[in-house]
């Protein structure tokens, strides 16, 4: 399970992880087999799997981010700026003739000029109020409206008309340094204006659009989203006639691919999926340094992991290190352990944060267990007649995270603690589990932007009451929140790194989830597709995708 985290930096630098003489090349930036426009051939469909049927298509909303409706979505919906695959964002011309910062004091002021072409799938041009609407919507002072994320929009203290509807003036009361990563996805005022529409316009529809493709089709029986072509697109015409987005079971994934179902999936770190894909005519295998990071989520409102020296015990009862290789066997990488919750090892800023926690020591481990007054007794340690069992969650098909937690429950054992493994529905997961706090222990993947820092709070900013943001650990204190509020307003980013490393220490020592490894991104895909594939920092160009002549 891959979730969207609007968070950390993802500049790659070459040898910055200290690779070992002998140790496996480090993974290139990008590989997307890239064509110039005049090498791919007009029209054609391109089939896609994804690993989640998504139902709502709001972005900001609470149940809306995560990868596979990013991927839809970026075919249909404005993202103002467009990452290279360095990580370097510039606005995009086909929305904005310009963004700057006006001034800085006494207040920082952004001016947005929309391009004057731009305009909604129903006429309506993109204008300040859209922005306005939004800002409304996401900075976090009307609970009738659940979100994702205010961080950004929290710092706003007007978004207004500047000399026409086309130019946007925001003005915030407090600093914020990745300004650039706001009003991404743009939509229309009037879809989320009031709570009901916020909640029930993007259920199950796509009901405006202002992208190269539009929505042709919603098929809840397939599990598929077909998006087509916009004659009415202002920018470069789109190379294909139509993306069709079918969700399958991870595991069917390879087979379909082989069979000529689909042309192109992401294995993640799936060796099993490598395995079978690798090697075969007609089939080539995209590899970068992905943009995101395996991790568990201990759940800080659970009876046992309520106490912060179970977790920590739970962490030091875990060799991460023989995880990652297990996880990462037969994919021809590093398997190095993550260290950091903010930037991947791969990443400008990357800091050895872990200390003791993120060491194995099950030794240790035993010794906090005995503090907190848990006991062996018969092989399960117990306290006040309830035995120290937690529950592992997971999608079903994910075997990888199967695999993972086989070898965590063995380790665990071994500390005196119970680890059940419990498989759900892959599309009840997030929504019917992970929100609501059904679990103790969750593996899945966090998928990271072109930006740094910016929404770490989003992650590891304490809940407030019910609203858990994308804190689905609902642990934290008041002096990270402060951290983490100097971090997302330093303007200099060398004081930036600083602060998020500083907020990243006391991330560990509250043991609020337990980094593992960073993932490979390998995407499998039909040799002829051309633009598409392992995309590492950068953003798709899906005018350009197609397949080669």
């Amino acid at each position: 399970m891959t979730l969207i985290r609007l968070v950390a930096v993802l500049i790659v630098l070459s040898g910055c992880s200290g690779a070992r003489p002998g140790a496996p090349p480090a993974l290139a930036p990008y590989d997307i087999g890239p064509v110039p426009r005049a090498g791919v051939r007009e029209g054609g469909t391109l089939r896609l799997a994804t690993g989640e049927f998504r139902t709502q298509w709001n972005y900001w909303h609470l149940g809306g981010p995560n990868l596979d409706a990013v991927t839809v979505l970026r075919t249909t919906m404005p993202w103002l700026f467009r990452s290279d695959a360095n990580g370097a964002v510039r606005p995009d011309p086909d929305y904005l003739a310009g963004a700057r910062i006006a001034r800085t004091s006494p207040h920082q002021v952004i001016v947005y000029d929309i391009n004057p072409k731009a305009r909604w799938s129903d006429g309506t041009p993109i204008g300040y109020r859209d922005f306005q609407s939004l800002w409304r919507a996401v900075r976090g002072r009307n609970p009738a409206f659940p979100i994702a994320t205010s961080t950004g929009y929290d710092r706003i203290r007007g978004v207004a008309r500047g000399r026409d509807d086309r130019q946007v003036v925001v003005t915030f009361a407090r600093p914020f340094g990745e300004w650039r990563e706001l009003f991404s996805p743009l939509y229309p005022a009037g879809t989320i204006g009031t709570p009901d529409r916020w909640d029930h316009a993007w259920l199950n529809r796509l009901p405006v659009t202002a992208g190269p493709f539009r929505l042709e089709r919603i098929d809840r029986t397939a599990e598929a989203v077909t998006v087509v072509r916009d004659p009415a697109w202002w920018g470069a015409r789109p190379k294909l006639d139509r993306i069709v987005f079918r969700h399958l079971a991870r595991d069917a994934m390879p087979g379909a691919l082989l069979s000529g179902e689909i042309d192109g999936f992401d294995a993640g770190a799936d060796a099993t999926a490598y395995r079978r894909v690798a090697g075969t005519a007609g089939v080539s295998v995209r590899r970068a340094a992905g943009p995101d990071f395996v991790q568990l989520t201990f759940n800080g409102a659970g009876p046992a992991l309520s106490d912060p020296d179970v977790r920590r015990a739970v962490a030091m009862a875990i060799d991460r290190a023989a995880v990652a290789r297990s996880a990462l066997r037969g994919l021809g990488g590093r398997a190095d352990v993550m260290n950091d919750h903010v930037y991947v090892n791969t990443q400008q800023g990357y800091r050895d944060n872990a200390g003791q926690v993120g060491a194995y020591d099950p030794g240790g481990a035993q010794r906090l267990l005995d503090r907190a007054g848990w006991t062996p007794a018969g092989g399960v340690r117990r306290k006040n007649g309830r035995m120290l069992t937690l529950r592992y969650l997971f999608p079903e098909s994910a075997a990888m995270s199967r695999q993972s937690g086989e070898l965590i429950q063995a380790m665990l054992r071994e500390a005196g603690v119970r680890l059940l493994l419990r498989p759900v529905p892959d599309g009840d997961f997030f929504d019917r589990y992970l929100v609501p706090g059904g679990y103790d222990v969750a593996p899945f993947t966090w998928h990271d932007t072109s930006f740094p820092i910016s929404n770490l709070e989003s992650v590891y900013a304490r809940p407030r009451g019910d609203d858990v943001r994308q804190n689905l650990a609902r642990i934290g204190s008041a002096r990270l929140d402060g951290t983490l509020a100097r971090a997302v307003g330093e303007l200099d980013p060398v004081r930036a790194r600083r602060a998020a490393n500083e907020a990243d220490r006391m991330i560990w020592a509250e043991v609020h989830s337990l980094p593992l490894y960073q993932r490979p991104q390998i995407v499998p895909v039909r040799s002829s597709l051309a633009n598409w594939g392992a995309f590492g920092l950068s953003d798709p160009v899906w005018t350009d995708i197609g397949f080669r002549k």
